[in-house]
């Protein structure tokens, strides 16, 4: 009799793992490349602003096991364009800046947070790495338009950093020390 009770609540506990990894497998969803956007802005000294976007990135949210959401962004740096500038994206992606043979990407990867966050907008909390530095920052997050951020609309968030805190200290003599993000996300349509 108690062979058979442990026996079945190892079975019991055996299918609970599988259930639990099989609900961490499909807690993932990815970026939808039709609605996401990564861009960048700066200024330079006289007040111009200089406007860029990461055409290519990835990036996943991720609900925990305890319900709470972790959001992970990678840039890829040699994708990035400036405008339609051809000069100025060269320069943006060379050894004076981003670095891109040497920096390959960008990353970003949240602080664990409540879902509600997504829909009431506030702080994003998170680790940044970038030109090879890794710092603690924060985006904010606005409120949403719709009710399932993105799935029905844009999450859309936005902060800056400075520049001298990642060592990307080319061209101080023309731009500002401040790189302002925006970014807008919509996850891939379910199923997908």
């Amino acid at each position: 009799m108690a062979v058979r009770l442990c026996l079945r609540l190892a079975g019991l506990l055996m299918l609970w793992v599988l259930a639990g990894a099989s609900l961490a497998q499909a807690s993932v969803s990815g970026f939808d490349p039709a609605h996401t956007r990564f861009n960048f802005e700066m200024r330079t000294r006289w007040g111009q602003r200089v406007l860029g976007e990461f055409p290519r990135y990835d990036g996943e949210l991720r609900v925990l096991p305890d319900g709470r959401h972790q959001v992970r962004i990678v840039l890829v740096v040699d994708s990035l364009v400036v405008g339609d500038s051809e000069r100025y994206t060269s320069m943006a992606r060379g050894e004076r800046f981003f670095d891109a043979p040497r920096f390959p990407t960008v990353e970003f990867v949240s602080e664990p947070h409540e879902a509600a966050l997504a829909t009431q907008g506030g702080r994003l909390r998170g680790r940044l790495t970038m030109h090879g530095v890794s710092r603690a920052e924060s985006f904010n997050v606005e409120p949403a338009k719709c009710a399932r951020p993105g799935r029905d609309c844009d999450v859309i968030a936005y902060g800056s950093v400075r520049r001298n805190d990642y060592n990307l200290d080319g061209w101080q003599f023309a731009l500002t020390d401040r790189v302002r993000f925006t970014m807008r996300v919509r996850l891939r349509p379910e199923g997908q």
